[in-house]
């Protein structure tokens, strides 16, 4: 058995709750944020056995798309004059997946 830990934009969330519920999934949802750009996140604690553990890689991958979104770098008081320059927006790659799996030694259902 494994505990697959999966990281997920707040975006994507909900289409891959529903994914979970359509194929018998089951998944822990917990609300969660990214340190990078402070965006909502949605973080799901998903219990499987190893055989099933592409399937689950294969839901996540199908509904987490990435996207592209321009940010603003935050004004910080001690910025370098020669650093001013990085204060323009800028184009990063967002959404996606981050996927954690865990073996799992014992597993109890009460």
């Amino acid at each position: 058995m494994k505990l697959v830990i999966a990281i997920v934009q707040d975006k994507d969330s909900d289409r891959l709750s529903n994914q979970f519920i359509e194929h018998n999934v089951r998944a822990t949802k917990l609300a969660s944020s990214g340190s990078f750009l402070r965006a909502g996140n949605s973080t799901f604690l998903i219990g499987i056995d190893d055989q099933r553990l592409d399937e689950v890689f294969q839901i996540i991958k199908h509904v987490s798309k990435k996207r592209k979104k321009f940010i603003t770098p935050p004004v910080t008081l001690d910025t370098h004059v020669e650093g001013m320059h990085n204060n323009y927006p800028r184009q990063v790659n967002i959404g996606g997946a981050t996927v954690f799996v865990i073996n799992v030694e014992q597993f109890k259902q009460f």
